[in-house]
C-alpha cells in the first residue's frame, strides 16, 4: 500500500504553532497535521494529526466518515456520547485508545479539562 508520508526521524513537535480550526467543529477544537494528507473525495491517502480540545468544548452530533480512524488520548479527558447540550456520556482518561472502521458513527465528544488526541486516518488499499 502506497502511503503519502515523508520520512521523518525523531524530532520535537512544536505544540505552540501550526494549529488550525476545523470546518464543522465548534471553536476551541483545532488540528495540527503531523504527516501525510487525506483525499476524502477520491478515498485515498493517510494522515497523522493531533486534535486539541480546549477545556469545556463539546460537539453536538455524532460523526461518520469514509476512512479508518485510530485515536489515542494523549493528555486530558474525553467524554464520549454527550447530548447536544454537552451533558452526559462516558468519560475516559489519558492513555485510552479507539479504532473505528469506515462508516462507524462516533461521538459527540466533550472535554472538561481539555485534551490532545493523536489520530491516524487512512483508507483500505484499492
Amino acid at each position: 500500500m502506497a502511503v503519502n508520508k515523508k520520512h521523518h526521524e525523531f524530532h520535537t513537535l512544536d505544540l505552540t504553532t501550526g494549529w488550525q480550526p476545523l470546518d464543522g467543529y465548534p471553536p476551541g477544537i483545532d488540528e495540527k497535521i503531523i504527516s501525510g494528507g487525506l483525499d476524502e473525495k477520491n478515498r485515498k491517502g493517510a494522515r497523522t494529526r493531533l486534535l486539541k480540545f480546549e477545556p469545556g468544548v463539546y460537539t453536538t452530533a455524532p460523526f461518520v466518515h469514509n476512512y479508518w480512524e485510530e485515536v489515542f488520548l494523549v493528555t486530558g479527558d474525553l467524554t464520549v456520547g454527550n447530548d447536544a447540550q454537552g451533558k452526559g456520556g462516558e468519560s475516559f482518561p489519558a492513555w485510552t485508545y479507539a479504532v473505528r472502521p469506515p462508516g462507524a458513527a462516533h461521538g459527540p465528544f466533550r472535554s472538561d479539562k481539555g485534551c490532545i488526541l493523536l489520530e491516524m486516518h487512512y483508507y483500505d488499499p484499492p
